[in-house]
């Protein structure tokens, strides 16, 4: 698939400055996945792989310049969630229950004049029917693309905010 985009665009891998690839929040399969392919190309290519917020990627694949807050279902009754004014992060992101996302979009946009975008963004449209949703379930290349070519030239690593769903087996005890 990856050489399918290559030959679309007329590039070859070697025409690449960088790899850039979201580090998450999401889920651990997913960012796994998505940083083992994007790492063992730039190392295939050698060529550095940077990473980039998932949820500053989804704000950045917004037109214009407003407010807007970046939204992934967490699972659970939570949310990832990120908030931006215009261009820059009014703060970091974070995973928290939907009644506390709630009352941080009240304190920081009180009178909805905000997107909220993401996967995870009909979770939170009900107590703003004003504020414009854009559900997009990933973000734009393009976003992706900007936002990889101011990255720090630094190794991506995944961004996790929340413990793993999956424990380990506990050994048996007895014969």
């Amino acid at each position: 698939m990856t050489r399918e985009v290559m030959a679309q665009a007329g590039l070859a891998f070697a025409d690449l400055d960088r790899i850039g690839v979201t580090v998450g929040p999401g889920s651990f399969t997913g960012l796994r996945v998505g940083m083992a392919f994007a790492t063992g190309l730039a190392l295939a290519i050698r060529r550095p792989c940077v990473g980039v917020g998932a949820l500053e990627a989804l704000a950045a694949s917004l037109e214009g310049d407003g407010d807007r807050a970046a939204v992934i279902d967490a699972g659970r009754g939570r949310v990832f969630l990120q908030l931006f004014a215009g261009a820059g992060a009014l703060t970091g992101p974070d995973v928290m229950d939907l009644d506390v996302a709630h009352a941080r979009l009240l304190e920081l946009f009180p009178h909805g004049d905000f997107v909220l975008t993401g996967p995870g963004a009909h979770l939170l449209a009900g107590a703003w029917p004003s504020a414009p949703l854009d559900p997009r379930p990933v973000p734009t290349t393009w976003a992706l693309a900007r936002l990889a070519v101011a990255a720090p030239d630094v190794p991506a690593r995944p961004l996790y905010l929340r413990a793993p769903d999956a424990t380990p087996k506990r050994a048996k005890s007895g014969p």
